[in-house]
């Protein structure tokens, strides 16, 4: 289930993340790395300021995708050879709020429901052509707000939705 789609400003977050760039197959293998950006962060003293999320910074369903697999923080923060630093922007986001399972494709579904609710408002992306058939993106994000030791029912898991729009 998808809520209502709505148009909000959001302030710059920063975050670290471990970059991964896969096909789109391998996807399911990326929930491991939230661990080791968790533990990352934790070496270091550092607490987290939201949710772990996904941003898609190249959507190539045919080829390579290219996914931040973050974790937000309250300040900058400094890499290594692994782990990246880097800022969601601020700006007008398009939000929506998923409840349903991120294990089948539900999600996916939801996802393609909010692009379609944008073409048809008029929204325009802050995006671009990335080789023959991928979409780079300045920030197409799913915030995984439920955290799956309170809530073991995929069902009435919650992802946040947060893809940011072109600057006027």
């Amino acid at each position: 289930m998808l809520s209502e789609p709505k148009i909000e400003t959001l302030p710059a977050q920063h975050y670290a993340a471990i970059r991964a760039r896969i096909p789109m197959r391998e996807m399911p293998s990326l929930p491991p790395l939230w661990g080791e950006v968790f533990g990352w962060l934790a070496s270091k003293g550092i607490e987290p300021a939201g949710a772990p999320f996904w941003n898609y910074r190249v959507v190539d369903m045919e080829n390579t995708m290219e996914i931040d697999v973050g974790v937000p923080v309250a300040a900058p923060v400094i890499g290594n050879e692994r782990m990246i630093a880097d800022v969601l922007p601020a700006g007008q986001y398009v939000t929506a709020l998923y409840t349903g399972n991120v294990m089948d494709d539900g999600l996916m579904r939801a996802t393609g429901d909010l692009l379609e609710w944008a073409r048809k408002n008029g929204v325009v992306w802050d995006k671009w052509q990335s080789g023959a058939t991928g979409e780079g993106w300045k920030a197409r994000v799913e915030f995984y707000l439920t955290n799956p030791d309170d809530e073991p029912d995929l069902d009435k898991w919650e992802t946040e939705l947060a893809f940011k729009t072109a600057d006027s």
